[in-house]
């Protein structure tokens, strides 16, 4: 067996196989993959090996339609079939809401160039005659659906990394993963030691364990799940074709074509949790005892919707693991805390995502980021916060509401509250409806009435209306928002200025009291993130950026060596936040302080340490809503004092709190971005308006980067849409923007209505198009007609925010 390794893999499955191809698809053919037992072993050899295309996430629909190109490909450069059956699938819609579901995808797959159309019954009746379609409303069809072998796929991939020059080796446990002091990994074995600078755990249902070895702890939880194929069925026995598979989510099951019979599937409510305690060393290619009255529900249902399932016999049953992440979404990307250790678990759908995991998680590994921006799947996005108890619970949820709609802003219970500040209970008796943000509970809006929880569509629902009075009363008024959530870091001593001008792109500043934005570069010259730095004395500093992105940043933080002398120290459970923003937030202020908040004494992006309503605190003098307004950072421990002040001293001007969901519309209305909508890696700084931020004459973390775009003319403008024609429905982000004669032309990254200007807008990214233009906005899937405007709709030249 080898002893070095440019990379090595842990993990035989579909995942591992392909990470290992991708790798040498890219040049490292030094690279070896170690399995504990045969390929496939675990959960990839018993999987349906259903493949789709389109996603509710656009960069997730990319890499699922590459993973169903690849298959072919596969095939053809390996000569090891991958078993693929293209029939196509169908998508029933039963209920408006999956209606809508399946026409913004529709008009997704359009924009992207994706074969998802809709058919009429008739069609749908050529295409599938044994399926009854009686209640449904809509009907989509995609001709690329269908499926693949397991093992064909896993093996063509392995058969392709060994024709590159990767090694393979089965049976070959792995018993520790050591970090050696210069950063290199030992990985160890039965049959011996292998360094290498990169460990890759793709180990499946051993994720948890392969994690621990490097002291690791990923939420994860495996889940029994089970799917049945039916005997020959005479109908299908009779038919020159196959069939196409059926996804009618609103019932809960999926089926499609096994043989000459029926292979059915579904994801019940009686959940049934497996190897809490960690997964079996001795597991392999065993399975769980068939319990089909679990599943009866969701059979009644096939049945109904495809008769023939109910005459046929069952000719067996595959009841076996999967393992799951608290969101169903891939742990996907390098450790934060560690060197050169690479995640890949937690995969659902693994045959549709295969390829695209592969080639992304090789593309990180090999050039230090991948050309998408995949954070939904970023391992990063969970921390410590998200344990045992917490994964478990919303494992549970996610398997019972596999097929359930992810509505925009959609928020759900399972496993909360993780964590909570001291004035949750004071929120929560004002009405709070809360969210979560990378664990911590937070306003998204305030009820009348204590204990009301949101609606969720596609449409306004019931927050709509107490959101605009919270809008209303900030713009007119004053309001009180916890801006808790933000990233907090302290960084102070000898050496702290320098640290921060060679990690961010802007020029730190220089006097004590002063503030600057500064994007963080990404490894492709992308937008890494983009924060605000306050100078509090000499080498003493407060960084304030993403609360969600936080563990997301530490990798860039960490890319800058920093010396003895310099302490960069997270606060962001040690200090909470409040922004008081609004034309009456000077004088609620001046209530409950001594110093002075005229613009001359305290003017735009300045900082103080004051002392207010007896509470010492941090105080900028900046706004993310766009009007004047404070942003105040206290110790946690502070926290209740403050808020009690500022609501009672609120009171006096018709001021109060107000949620995320109205800072959402107030920071559209100025046209102001946001982290992982509008600023992403994907993104030049020239493309969202963030270049004359960038101080090209010194060094900065990945400078080089972006020296070499820097002179490109932008790809697409992030702008301004003012959508016209609205029906009950805002654009949320994702929807695809077309000119009036069908050209596609971008994409929406946020989008609210704006109560204090009265229009419904969306900011999003456009390519060749100016300001003045019509557009459609695909809103429900439907055009909307919009027109592209020149300027935000409130306070364009920032006035309010200097007065």
């Amino acid at each position: 067996m080898k002893t070095h390794a440019q990379a090595v893999v842990i993990g035989g499955g579909v995942i591992g196989c392909s990470i290992l191809y991708h790798l040498t698809k890219l040049g490292w053919s030094d690279v070896v993959l170690l399995e504990r037992d045969e390929l496939t072993s675990g959960s990839t050899w018993h999987a349906a090996a259903n493949i789709h295309g389109l996603h509710d996430n656009n960069n997730i629909t990319r890499i699922q339609n590459y993973t169903m190109d690849l298959y072919n490909a596969l095939e053809a450069e390996t000569g090891q079939s991958c078993g693929v059956f293209q029939p196509g699938s169908l998508y029933l819609a039963q209920t408006e809401a999956r209606e809508h579901q399946l026409r913004l995808q529709a008009a997704k797959a359009k924009y992207y160039g994706l074969n998802f159309y809709e058919v009429d019954r008739a069609g749908a009746e050529r295409l599938h005659p044994l399926v009854n379609y009686d209640g449904i409303r809509c009907i989509m069809y995609e001709p690329s659906g269908g499926n693949v072998d397991p093992s064909g796929v896993t093996n063509a991939y392995a058969t392709g990394a060994r024709q590159n020059g990767a090694e393979i080796y089965r049976f070959t446990p792995v018993t520790a993963t050591d970090q050696q002091s210069d950063g290199t990994w030992v990985v160890k074995t039965p049959k011996g030691d292998i360094v290498t600078p990169v460990v890759v755990n793709a180990a499946g249902l051993w994720g948890r364990e392969v994690a621990a070895l490097a002291g690791i702890a990923l939420p994860l939880q495996p889940t029994e799940h089970q799917y049945f194929v039916t005997e020959t069925i005479p109908e299908i026995a009779a038919m020159d074709r196959r069939l196409p598979s059926v996804a009618d989510r609103d019932g809960e099951y999926y089926l499609r074509q096994e043989g000459q019979g029926l292979l059915v599937g579904a994801y019940e409510k009686d959940v049934r949790f497996w190897a809490e305690d960690g997964t079996p060393q001795g597991f392999g290619h065993e399975l769980f005892a068939d319990d089909l009255e679990r599943i009866e529900d969701n059979m009644m249902r096939a049945i109904d919707r495809v008769p023939v399932v109910g005459t046929a016999g069952i000719k067996r049953v595959i009841n076996g693991p999967m393992i799951w992440s608290p969101d169903a979404n891939a742990l996907f990307g390098p450790v934060p805390e560690l060197k050169g250790y690479f995640c890949c678990n937690g995969i659902i759908p693994g045959f549709s995502q295969s390829g695209g995991l592969g080639s992304l998680t090789a593309e990180w590994i090999v050039t230090g980021e991948p050309h998408l921006d995949m954070f939904p799947w970023d391992m990063a996005r969970f921390g410590a916060w998200a344990d045992k108890k917490f994964t478990k619970a919303k494992v549970g949820d996610q398997y019972a509401n596999r097929f359930s709609i992810h509505f925009p802003n959609e928020e759900r219970s399972a496993g909360r509250p993780a964590r909570v500040r001291p004035i949750y209970e004071a929120q929560k008796a004002m009405g709070a409806v809360f969210g979560l943000n990378y664990g911590w509970e937070h306003p998204l809006w305030f009820a009348d009435e204590v204990g009301v929880q949101d609606t969720n569509g596609f449409t306004r629902q019931n927050w709509f209306e107490p959101v605009g009075d919270e809008c209303r009363m900030l713009r007119e008024r004053a309001g009180i928002i916890d801006i808790s959530n933000f990233a907090k870091y302290s960084v102070r001593g000898q050496g702290a200025s320098d640290w921060l001008n060679a990690v961010f792109a802007n020029n730190m500043p220089k006097a004590v009291g002063r503030s600057c934005l500064t994007p963080l570069i990404g490894v492709r010259g992308g937008i890494a993130g983009d924060f605000t730095v306050t100078k509090l004395g000499d080498e003493e500093f407060l960084i304030v950026g993403s609360g969600m992105a936080e563990r997301y940043h530490l990798r860039f933080f960490n890319m800058v060596e920093r010396p003895d002398s310099v302490v960069f120290e997270s606060k962001t459970e040690a200090i909470c936040g409040f922004n008081v923003a609004g034309p009456d937030s000077r004088a609620l202020l001046e209530r409950l302080t001594n110093a002075s908040l005229a613009t001359r004494d305290f003017p735009f992006m300045r900082s103080q340490r004051i002392t207010l309503a007896g509470v010492d605190l941090i105080a900028l003098r900046v706004s993310f809503t766009g009007d004047l307004g404070w942003e105040l950072h206290c110790k946690t421990q502070d926290q209740q004092r403050l808020y009690a002040a500022l609501i009672e001293t609120g009171r006096a001007f018709g001021a109060g709190p107000v949620g995320s969901r109205a800072l959402m519309s107030l920071r559209i209305e100025k046209g102001y971005g946001s982290w992982s909508r509008e600023y992403s890696p994907e993104y030049w700084p020239q493309e969202v308006g963030l270049a004359d931020l960038i101080k090209m004459d010194k060094a900065f973390l990945n400078k080089d980067a972006y020296a070499v775009l820097q002179e490109n003319a932008p790809r697409e403008r992030l702008s301004i849409i003012e959508v016209l024609d609205v029906d009950q429905a805002d654009a949320t982000g994702g929807e695809p923007v077309f000119l009036p004669d069908g050209t596609p032309v971008g994409r929406v990254s946020s989008g609210a209505y704006g109560y204090s200007v009265g229009k419904s807008l969306a900011l999003g990214f456009l390519q060749g198009v100016e300001a003045g233009a019509e557009v459609d906005v695909m809103i429900l899937g439907r055009p909307h007609r919009g027109v592209v405007l020149a300027e935000p709709p409130f306070d364009p030249e920032g006035r309010k925010l200097r007065a």
